[in-house]
């Protein structure tokens, strides 16, 4: 029983469920937004929605709406959350500098401490 306690109190476990919970709710709203800019989109041009469409009786409007939304959709969340999440990562947790890590320059220090000593290099 101890170890399934453990399991649950996870701080993982625990993060995948609320962003699990975050990310349906915001689905919603994306969805929604998505919706708006088709009836924009249907304003400006005519009727949005494709899926009666089928040239050549190839009924290949529905999977035009789906393109459509798909790419208002992954626009909206690379402007809307990937482009300021991390610039706020940059800002915040700046990445470290390119470079050899302290532990690996030490070793190299000492390998040449060492050849310098003894005169052998490989």
């Amino acid at each position: 029983m101890g170890g399934f306690k453990k399991f649950i109190l996870q701080g993982d476990l625990v993060s995948l469920a609320v962003g699990f919970i975050i990310g349906t709710a915001f689905a919603t709203v994306v969805t929604a937004f998505t919706t708006v800019i088709m009836d924009l989109i249907g304003k400006a041009g005519g009727t949005p929605d494709f899926s009666n469409w089928a040239p050549g009786g190839v009924h290949v409007g529905a999977f035009l709406t789906a393109l459509i939304s798909f790419l208002i959709l992954a626009t909206v969340v690379y402007f809307f959350i990937v482009m300021p999440y991390t610039r706020a990562k940059e800002k915040f947790f700046p990445s470290p500098e390119p470079g050899t890590p302290e532990e690996i320059e030490l070793l190299r220090e000492i390998r040449d401490s060492l050849v310098a000593r003894t005169g052998v290099e490989d």
